[in-house]
């Protein structure tokens, strides 16, 4: 007896309905819809409220709070160049975890139902539509709460003249990547770097999805052998 494949209905809320893919499910993602409008998530307004984010509201939110924990440091003594140093090894600490959490968490193998419908909410959704508008940018509750414990661990292995603006550089380096990410999306980039950017990006869509996990540049890609290795992408980011 041949057990029924599931059929998602893209009429109704899809994320309790992803799950019953099973194993389909990885296969599912990554036949795009390319589609500006989104699909709906949860039959609860207030749920569904949550998952959609303007590009803007990021660094109309975030870069006020780098400003202030930068101030901090500066009023526990810091210099401008120092705190310029300490903000770019952030901005760089950023791209790496950029990259680690793209590549590991982001692209992990699911089958389970709730692996799947997790795995769904937190990126399968980008792929599956990679277009949505309102769901290309890391909503602002969720990025709250992951810097309660990012702040408590900062505050553990730098000083507490420090720890501010390495946390600042950090959220920089993210609210730079949310605004290019969504760029490469729905920007239409005159500048060379961007151009290569925008290629680099939705060559990882598209085509070849186990390769190409950095948003904001190749340098990981280049450094742990993810590069892809098409004419598009070779040239030198």
């Amino acid at each position: 007896m041949v057990a029924e494949r599931f059929t998602v209905d893209l009429d109704k809320p899809l994320v309790f309905q992803v799950g019953h893919l099973g194993e389909e499910y990885q296969e599912w993602i990554h036949q795009p819809i390319v589609c500006v409008e989104g699909p709906r998530f949860f039959q609860s307004d207030f749920w569904e409220f949550l998952t959609r984010t303007v590009w803007w509201a990021i660094p109309t939110i975030w870069l006020p709070v780098v400003c202030y924990v930068l101030s901090i440091s500066a009023r526990k003594g810091l210099t401008y160049p120092q705190i310029g140093l300490i903000v770019a090894f952030g901005v760089l600490t950023w791209t790496l975890l950029e990259y680690t959490l793209h590549r590991f968490l982001f692209h992990i193998e699911t089958k389970s139902y709730w692996a799947n419908t997790a795995h769904y909410l937190l990126h399968g959704c980008h792929h599956k539509h990679p277009q949505d508008g309102l769901r290309l940018v890391f909503p602002p509750t969720a990025t709250a709460i992951l810097l309660v414990p990012l702040w408590k661990l900062l505050h553990l292995i730098a000083t507490p003249a420090t720890a501010p603006a390495m946390l600042g550089g950090i959220l920089f380096g993210y609210v730079m990547y949310d605004i290019t990410h969504y760029f490469l999306h729905h920007g239409q980039p005159k500048e060379p770097t961007f151009k290569r950017l925008k290629k680099y990006h939705l060559n990882h869509h598209f085509r070849i999805q186990d390769k190409g996990y950095g948003i904001t540049s190749s340098l990981w890609d280049r450094v742990f052998g993810t590069l892809p290795g098409t004419k598009a992408t070779q040239k030198k980011l």
